[in-house]
């Protein structure tokens, strides 16, 4: 296995509660080389990278045993790994031990100054994290779960990791595979609920944790409301012009760092990237093609990057590599979503620049009802409003049934009950609607490209989420926000010149046609070896339709380059790549539908 290299964000394993040293020893030898950050009676964490905690205090009701807020760096962001003269014992090399005394440990890019409880550390910082407060040892997630935390039980104890891999050397084999997680991969292209392909490993949800009492010695999960739903945002009447200061004060956390703003040709990017020439940063742009079969970002982002005066660059893009940039980024994403083969060329120049990534992760949702259909908008129950938004989620209505009766009945159903669950919390809420995007598909798949292709290996931003701008954003209600109208007040107060520049957001001229890289001739090699390991593996997926055409081979596939057949044949084609990869341990793969 070729893991990242983690030069922002270390990668980190460990367990909580009664902690089997065998289990511990192989759940180190599976994974990245690290190094013990702390051990204790009831906890142990490694990390690649030397990890301080951000607090070391005394044991509740004793005197001070030694630094407090150890790591205090103020609240904006502190490499993960960066040294602290200040750190205990238990972050150095080999002696990782501590007996009593209350800690804190975040692993996420931005890490707190002092204690705080775990859902504000999660909230404000989106960052997981490992605390000990004298009563209870709690391993979190991030506010929205953007840093992945898988983990797995083994007797009496949790064992966790930021990396999927490693964890199923401590499952019990053959994997079971959970039907559930590929139902919605399938139909969404990303996992709900804490499902992941394997039914023992689980993944923290956003703003949830796991809970060991150290006086019961149980375990349990804790979820709870983030400050978006604790605190309802109300109508504050915010002008564009305010919801473009906030987006400055949150652009000084980076105004001495070069920075790399990827220009598209949609609304996010141009804005970001305006924001930072205003600024005077040192700011370069780059543009690669989203493999959408126009190329429309390409002349478009060269037409704004001109008006700003930035230094322009397109990464190209070689049909011939789309294979085995397709399975790398499916094995490096640990199979979770068919998103981003396309990033991959672009993520490998990141890596080489040496510039912060300023992501628009989380704009379209907040800015511009992104995935919220006007029957959302207009519905009038909870159930109309569910319907409605994952209608928009899941892909459309391929041109012939890709999926077998059974298995898309199945599917639609398990799909339309692990929704309703992961957004649960959110009914009611005068902002459901964007936050339900953003806790779905924001949040499992789209930020795969920012915080798994270019990190760990490379530092990025999303002013978009951070808590000033994302508070504010939220407070603009969602009829000012229809079809784009607030978004665009704010690109005008931004830059008008930029604004009135043509925008993918709103197309009103033909578009220039361009093959399809996902499509060409290796692409359909590719893509008919996975689909012919689904029709052998699990035959009853697919439909007779699909099956006839994989019997016909490579390019059969060719007619299938219509918007929803092209997400319907990645989703397959990375089932299929797992089963490539996995079926081997897997046991039996009888679907339910069965």
């Amino acid at each position: 296995m070729q893991w990242p290299t983690f030069n922002v964000r270390p990668y980190v394993c460990g367990g909580v509660g009664r902690l089997d040293e065998a289990v511990l020893a192989a759940l180190r030898e599976a994974g990245p080389r690290v190094r013990p950050a702390l051990r204790t009676a009831e906890a142990a964490l490694f990390s690649s990278a030397p990890l301080p905690p951000y607090h070391r205090g005394p044991e509740p009701g004793r005197g001070s045993t030694g630094p407090q807020d150890a790591g205090q760096g103020g609240a904006g962001r502190e490499a993960a790994g960066g040294g602290d003269p200040a750190r205990p014992d238990a972050a150095r090399e080999d002696s990782a031990r501590t007996d009593s005394g209350t800690w804190a440990f975040a692993w996420g890019e931005r890490r707190p100054s002092g204690p705080a409880p775990w859902i504000t550390v999660a909230e404000t910082y989106e960052t997981p994290g490992l605390i000990d407060d004298g009563d209870r040892v709690t391993l979190h997630a991030g506010g929205l779960g953007l840093v992945d935390v898988y983990y797995v039980s083994v007797g009496g104890a949790v064992y966790f990791s930021s990396l999927l891999e490693p964890l199923l050397a401590l499952a019990r084999t053959p994997y079971e595979v959970d039907w559930d997680a590929w139902a919605a991969i399938v139909q969404l292209t990303f996992p709900l609920r804490d499902d992941t392909p394997y039914a023992q490993v689980k993944r923290l949800a956003g703003s949830s944790a796991l809970v060991l009492g150290k006086r019961s010695g149980r375990i349990a999960v804790e979820r709870r409301l983030p400050r978006w739903l604790r605190e309802e945002p109300f109508e504050a009447g915010r002008s564009a012009g305010e919801i473009l200061e906030i987006l400055h004060e949150v652009y000084k956390e980076f105004d001495s760092r070069p920075l790399l703003v990827p220009v598209s040709g949609g609304y996010d990017s141009r804005l970001l990237c305006s924001v930072a020439v205003a600024r005077g940063a040192d700011v370069e742009s780059w543009t690669t093609s989203p493999d959408d079969g126009t190329d429309t970002d390409i002349a478009f982002a060269r037409a704004i990057t001109r008006e700003l005066g930035v230094r322009h660059r397109v990464i190209p893009q070689d049909p011939a590599a789309y294979p085995a940039d397709a399975l790398a980024v499916a094995r490096r994403l640990e199979f979770l979503t068919p998103h981003h083969a396309w990033y991959a060329p672009f993520a490998r120049e990141v890596h080489r620049a040496g510039r912060t990534l300023v992501d628009g992760l989380a704009g379209g949702p907040l800015l511009k009802n992104f995935m919220v259909s006007g029957a959302a908008l207009e519905a009038s129950t909870e159930a109309e409003r569910k319907a409605a938004l994952l209608g928009s989620l899941a892909l459309g209505a391929p041109s012939a049934p890709f999926l077998s009766e059974r298995a898309a009945e199945w599917i639609s159903d398990s799909v339309r009950t692990a929704f309703a669950q992961s957004t649960s919390m959110l009914n009611g809420h005068r902002a459901e609607l964007p936050l339900s995007v953003l806790h779905t598909r924001t949040a499992r798949g789209i930020a795969r490209s920012p915080v798994n292709l270019v990190g760990p290996e490379v530092s990025f931003a999303a002013p978009f989420t951070h808590p000033d701008f994302f508070d504010a954003a939220l407070s603009v209600g969602v009829a000012r926000k229809d079809k784009g109208r607030f978004y665009r007040e704010v690109l005008y107060a931004a830059n008008p010149r930029v604004a009135a520049l043509p925008s993918t957001n709103v197309v009103k001229q033909p578009l220039q046609r361009v093959p399809l890289r996902s499509a060409a001739a290796p692409a359909r090699g590719y893509g008919h070896a996975m689909l012919t390991r689904v029709a052998q593996a699990v035959p009853s997926l697919l439909s007779e339709h699909l099956h006839a055409v994989v019997a016909e081979g490579p390019d059969a596939l060719a007619r299938f380059n219509g918007w929803n057949d092209r997400f319907w044949v990645r989703s397959l084609v990375l089932f299929g790549a797992w089963l490539d990869e996995r079926a081997d341990r897997a046991g039996d793969l009888t679907p339910p539908w069965e």
